[in-house]
């Protein structure tokens, strides 16, 4: 009886001392987890905690990892949108700046009789121009702000597609001509019905084509609409000097403005918005490019069911 007495002592102590190593080892675990948190706290959002899978907390750690990484990621987000703010505020300030400044030149030379006959009236027309371009700029600006903002609302409607592209193009005609360049367009006769806002769907192909004519320096533009395996399809072509690869990514990046050959012109926010409007479409828009050989942007659509 001795025996077995000092045998199931032994074997409590030894029970005891190892839950006590297990509890040490743990308790140094949840030291470790809140020396974490008071780091990411004070900004270390790198901080990570190890743990052995066989440890009772491993799945509390590795819960705290993923509060952590998700931490991390919103921060770098957070920083990425300050930084694209900033260079907005940026561009905005140059791009109005500038217009802004040049119209004012003209009228005041107007106003104060420097100029006098046909160099009056060139001077109010180069005027108007810049209103006019400053205008547009602002616009841009606006939907921009209005498309990120929570104001943002679409009246969706069913439309007949085929006969509102063709009430959009008809505007942009007069404007091609009047730039050299050439144009087909191509829309089906059979009625092509798809659900969506006609303001945005005229934003996009009004963008669409802006971009042909300021940046793409082509002479000739195709516009074809077409149904597709339960989508319509708008392609806007152009032959002009394309998109180099590495900047494909990033065409529809807000501020983008491919510095190779491409026009400094415009606020680099157009095919940010067009793209985001697909979106807000149920749509998607895409561009195929290669440098020297123009660019072709796809517009896709789901048909009415």
């Amino acid at each position: 009886m001795e025996v077995l007495a000092i045998i199931l002592l032994a074997v409590a102590m030894a029970a005891t001392a190892s839950a006590a190593a297990i509890l040490h080892k743990e308790r140094q675990q949840i030291e470790e987890v809140a020396e974490a948190l008071a780091d990411v706290r004070r900004g270390n959002g790198n901080r990570r905690v190890l743990a052995d899978s066989s440890h009772i907390l491993s799945p509390l750690v590795y819960e705290v990892n993923d509060i952590i990484r998700a931490y991390e990621d919103r921060i770098a987000a957070f920083q990425q949108t300050e930084e694209a703010n900033k260079q907005l505020m940026t561009s905005l300030s140059h791009d109005v700046r500038t217009p802004l400044t040049t119209l004012i030149g003209y009228l005041d030379a107007v106003h104060a009789g420097v100029v006098a006959g046909a160099e009056r009236e060139e001077y109010v027309e180069t005027a108007r121009r810049k209103a006019y371009d400053l205008k547009g700029y602002i616009d841009v600006l606006f939907d921009w702000f209005k498309l990120n903002s929570d104001e943002f609302a679409m009246s969706m409607q069913r439309a007949e597609a085929a006969e509102l592209t063709r009430s959009i193009l008809i505007d942009w005609i007069p404007l091609l001509e009047d730039q050299g360049i050439e144009y087909s367009i191509e829309i089906p006769d059979r009625t092509v019905l798809v659900d969506l806002d006609p303001d945005s769907y005229m934003r996009i192909i009004n963008n669409l084509l802006q971009n042909v004519v300021a940046h793409s320096k082509a002479s000739a533009v195709t516009v074809l609409l077409e149904k597709q395996a339960g989508t319509m399809r708008l392609s806007v072509a152009d032959n002009g000097i394309g998109i180099e690869k590495e900047d494909l990514k990033r065409v529809f990046s807000r501020l983008y403005k491919c510095d190779k050959g491409r026009s400094e012109k415009g606020s680099g926010l157009g095919l940010s918005i067009a793209y985001q409007l697909a979106e807000k479409l149920g749509g998607r828009l895409a561009v195929e490019s290669s440098a020297g050989e123009g660019a072709t942007f796809i517009l896709t659509l789901p048909l009415a069911l």
